[in-house]
């Protein structure tokens, strides 16, 4: 977003403590965020997205450098100018203590704005890695490199992490699954539609130039560039699609470390294990076995110049963003503006701000606990999620499909479900991370080592159940099935347009209470959350009766999100998506409940002209007032199991009768469905 933009927001972050604590209602002189986005030349019974959020889009295009823009670009580009003070602040102390937070966060953010350096170092700065995988002479060779790249760059060949098993919740497992492409999704690399051509053939430009980049002559570069893509196209034909990963019974095979070598003798699992921190490894959990065997045969197939020519791309393209311009601008070129319509880069602050917060977001996430988020932060995060669960077990009591032996389960599970909220009460320990002035690349590489070796060292310990995966102000929320909780951090307080009063509660509990706390209790119970149990181990605890009539209903979602054309000939995959779909269908549903109970519902507080049921379905719009680019809209309907901003709002909605009512939506009208179509699970 443009520095204007930035100003405009100024700090949006809702106050709960500042300004006395008015409501909206409370300032009649100011103007209403939520009525000003309407665009009342749109049927609401139509398009009910445009309707309410076109009025701000028509006033804020998408800048030459975003994907997209909306209410997420506003919150990040708020958190992003705070962390950017933290950051400054920090490297302004060039006299901090060695191995202090602050001289940590001053160095990361002072080299990462030292251009002049990054540029003199260049390529030079990751020579001593591209010779290691320039000189693969043998299979065993290739494993090291292998392990080298994903301690420092990125994932080749496949994917592996160290995580909860997920039958056994109280101990860690290796995990080992698919992975190792460069292009987004397997569709990117098979479909025959004239935007995935056309996206083959500039990758293999891109390739090419990649590789001039490292050295390689014209000529040279060009073989180069279409070996690379002969082999990931392999690898891409023998992945799952990813609708038929969904399944954690299908992605669990537990075997013994001596079946996995048996079964892929080709590929040294002893050398890669070892190179990534893993030792006395016993078993492993793989996720497509189908994929290792036709991996293993690769490895033996494929010219060992070949693998040492793809090892090199995604070593240099997990790191492009922190090496020199020329370097940058080429991986910016593709990877932005052909795959997601981005012409323009970012400023250098922004990104380097991006990665500091990134890698260094556990020792940022303390300062801005301390002075940017407001107090009170947990305690309403708190009363919201507690809403919302107590009006889940409400709706439980009475469903219509689930059995009374499984309510009875389903009821335990909700109550044992933990919310973390805020900000963690404990911080990782970052001490052994070393990061200095001399070079960006290498505090980054630095930085994704510490990553790796901390989650190796999980290996063989208690599983910490504290743990969070994200920071505070990071604006988003997940639920873990392995440890049935729920984590809101403090940042999705954050409700643009009402930074000097309290947004009134129609907006907390649709933005709050609909699309993140409903939305990720409801994911303890969709097609994936509910094969765990309360303690997070993979198991059935559904009768079959309740299972055909839950996915009688869930193929409803997968039918209705189906029919949603995105962009040229491309639709929703609904069946990719079903998850998302209805935690975003229960959560809104939870959201509207509890927000019944509040004293604005009962005594019919109008604002700004608009009813209580106005301001709330509204305020769901708002969560996700996100105009996207035609060309990130293709690469996310293919990749992403979310669906596009535009039908979370109307899929769901389109379902509730109380939304129908409060905007006269009728037959005929696109955002009404027929009384045999409603999806109603929860």
């Amino acid at each position: 977003m443009n520095i204007k933009s930035i100003l405009v927001c100024g700090t949006l972050l809702l106050s709960l403590a500042s300004c006395g604590n008015k409501s909206i209602q409370e300032t009649g002189s100011q103007s209403d965020f939520l009525a000003s986005n309407i665009d009342s030349t749109i049927n609401p019974a139509e398009d009910f997205f445009l309707y309410a959020n076109n009025g701000w889009f028509k006033k804020n295009p998408i800048p030459a450098s975003e994907g997209s823009n909306g209410l997420w670009q506003l919150i990040r580009d708020t958190i992003n100018a705070q962390v950017k003070e933290i950051c400054e602040n920090a490297a302004a102390d060039a006299e901090a203590a060695k191995g202090s937070n602050k001289q940590k966060i001053g160095d990361m953010f002072f080299s990462g704005m030292d251009s002049v350096n990054i540029n003199q170092q260049g390529i030079g700065a990751i020579k001593a890695e591209l010779d290691q995988i320039a000189a693969i002479k043998d299979p065993a060779s290739v494993a090291k490199a292998c392990a080298m790249v994903h301690t420092s760059s990125g994932s080749p060949m496949f994917g592996m992490y160290v995580g909860q098993d997920d039958k056994i919740s109280s101990k860690h497992a290796v995990f080992i699954f698919q992975g190792g492409l460069s292009l987004p999704d397997r569709s990117f690399y098979l479909d025959t539609d004239s935007r995935s051509t056309s996206i083959r053939k500039d990758f293999v430009s891109h390739l090419r130039r990649m590789f001039m980049n490292l050295g390689q002559d014209s000529s040279t570069a060009s073989k180069t560039a279409n070996d690379v893509m002969a082999l990931e196209s392999a690898i891409a034909k023998a992945s799952r699609k990813k609708e038929d990963t969904r399944d954690p019974h299908k992605n669990y095979n537990k075997m013994p470390v001596a079946q996995l070598m048996k079964s892929t003798p080709n590929f040294d699992w002893g050398i890669f294990m070892s190179g990534i921190g893993l030792n006395s490894v016993d078993t492993v959990i793989v996720g497509q076995p189908e994929f290792l065997a036709t991996l293993n045969n690769l490895v033996k197939q494929t010219p060992l110049s070949i693998w040492s020519s793809y090892l090199q791309y995604h070593f240099v393209k997990g790191l492009a963003p922190y090496l020199d311009d020329k370097t940058y601008a080429e991986h910016f070129s593709f990877y932005n503006t052909t795959m997601r319509g981005i012409s323009e880069m970012k400023p250098r602050w922004k990104r380097v701000v991006d990665q500091t917060n990134s890698s260094l977001g556990e020792l940022i996430g303390q300062v801005y606990v301390d002075e940017y988020l407001p107090k009170g932060t947990k305690e309403k995060l708190q009363q919201i999620g507690s809403d919302i669960k107590a009006v889940y077990a409400e709706r439980i009591k009475k469903l219509d499909w689930m059995s009374d032996v499984t309510k009875e389960k389903a009821l335990v599970k909700l109550n044992g479900m933990v919310m973390k909220v805020g900000y963690p009460d404990k911080w990782k320990d970052l001490s052994s991370m070393n990061v200095d002035r001399s070079s960006y690349v290498r505090n980054v590489i630095a930085a994704n080592k510490w990553e790796m070796a901390y989650m190796a060292n999980k290996f063989g310990k208690p599983v910490d159940r504290n743990e969070w995966q994200m920071y505070p102000q990071t604006y988003n929320a997940y639920y873990n099935p392995s440890n049935n909780e729920i984590v809101v951090p403090g940042s999705n307080i954050i409700v643009p347009g009402y930074e000097r009063v309290m947004a009134d509660d129609a907006i907390l509990y649709s933005i709050i209470g609909g699309s993140t706390f409903g939305h990720e209790i409801t994911h303890g119970f969709d097609d994936q959350g509910a094969k765990y149990d309360v303690n997070g181990n993979l198991e059935n605890w559904w009768t079959p009766e309740d299972s055909i009539r839950f996915f009688a209903k869930t193929k409803m979602v997968v039918e209705q999100f189906n029919q949603y054309l995105v962009v040229d000939s491309l639709y929703i995959n609904g069946d990719m998506t079903q998850g998302e779909n209805i935690a975003d269908i229960g959560g809104i549903m939870m959201g509207y409940e509890a927000f019944k109970k509040t004293k604005q519902y009962t005594d019919k507080q109008n604002i700004a002209g608009l009813t209580p049921d106005q301001r709330f379905f509204l305020g769901y719009a708002l969560a996700w007032m996100i105009n996207t680019r035609p060309e990130s809209l293709a690469e996310q309907v293919r990749s992403d199991v979310h669906s596009p901003a535009k039908f979370r709002v109307i899929g769901p909605l389109a379902n509730m009768r109380e939304f129908h009512r409060t905007f006269g939506v009728k037959p005929g009208d696109a955002m009404y469905r027929a009384d045999s179509l409603i999806v109603n699970i929860w």
